[in-house]
């Protein structure tokens, strides 16, 4: 008599188990197409999607989010962008698209790699800047179908930089010594314990001056301008968005109300308040739940804090205050 009530006890918890399983996995697919979509699709109707590019800008998609790293150490992972521009793009209710741009500039690579999805959706997509927008954040505004910046958006920056660290006084002065073993003259060129040489100056020169070329070719493009009065004005400065505008850098000075306001517009959305489809660029609901089981190194928490990126120094970035 006690096995049989022992067996109903167990094949009840199991009942009960799977019960509460298929709740929390229901309740989970519903939360990663609302985190995939922005509004757990019980909205219908024409939409406008907005794709935000926040942080600097890196290649890759987004890591596991963590504990560890605090909230202000975001960044706009390339990856991640291009997805949710695709998405919005395949979408059947977005009208248009709006990049939501706040950001420094970053990877040459990433920067790159997101215009080149910009320049291949067809939908109406505009910029909307936020307070900064600059280097590799204009990069990615040239190509969209217009932009629009506050005029105290602070922008342009556009340019290249290459920087390094140079420790030989240091290592001098405390003894350090780096004994460094090459297949060829330029293989440990950027080494931080000693100077450039000419030949290497003029390496890197020449990898700066073609991504310098790029640069002013996308703003020429994206901007009906020609290379040469992009040139007068690409010297690396940075402008207020009142200033680009005067420059033809920018179209129009406003704010996201009325970025959406002329989103619906090329859109063909007759609404006075549009749905508004929002993309994440960070993970979802089903990510964050994984992240509670992923504990990262020490070392891949402090290149997710420094945004460590082991590619090319090569960026298009304001480094200013």
């Amino acid at each position: 008599m006690k096995r049989k009530t022992w067996y109903w006890i167990i094949g009840l918890a199991i009942v009960g188990l799977l019960i509460c399983g298929g709740f929390i996995g229901l309740g989970l697919w519903v939360a990663n197409q609302y985190d995939g979509g922005g509004d757990l699709g019980l909205a219908f109707g024409e939409g406008i999607a907005i794709v935000p590019v926040e942080g600097v800008i890196v290649p890759g998609e987004a890591p596991p989010p963590s504990p560890f790293i605090p909230a202000g150490t975001s960044a706009a992972y390339s990856q991640t962008i291009i997805d949710n521009l695709k998405r919005a793009d395949e979408d059947e209710n977005v009208k248009a698209i709006i990049l939501q741009v706040n950001s420094p500039g970053g990877s040459v690579f990433a920067s790159d790699e997101i215009s080149l999805q910009i320049k291949e959706t067809k939908k109406p997509i505009i910029t909307a800047m936020g307070s900064l927008a600059a280097s590799g954040g204009y990069y990615i505004s040239a190509p969209t179908d217009e932009i629009w910046a506050s005029p105290h958006t602070l922008t342009c920056s556009i340019g290249v930089i290459m920087q390094f660290l140079n420790l030989e006084g240091f290592s001098k002065e405390y003894g350090v010594t780096a004994i460094t073993i090459t297949s060829g003259k330029f293989k440990d060129t950027g080494n931080p314990f000693r100077q450039f040489n000419e030949d290497e100056r003029a390496l890197l020169q020449n990898l700066i001056n073609e991504a310098y070329d790029a640069f002013v070719g996308v703003v020429a493009e994206g901007r009906h301008m020609s290379e040469d009065s992009v040139r007068e004005i690409a010297d690396g400065r940075i402008c207020s968005g009142k200033q680009a505008k005067e420059m033809g850098l920018v179209d129009n000075l406003g704010y996201l109300p009325d970025v959406i306001k002329r989103a619906a517009e090329l859109g063909g959305i007759d609404s006075e308040e549009p749905r508004i489809i929002e993309y994440s660029q960070h993970a979802g609901l089903i990510d964050l739940l994984g992240a509670a089981l992923y504990r990262p190194s020490p070392v891949e928490e402090l290149k997710q804090f420094l945004h460590f990126d082991a590619g090319s120094p090569l960026m298009y970035m304001y480094v200013g205050p």
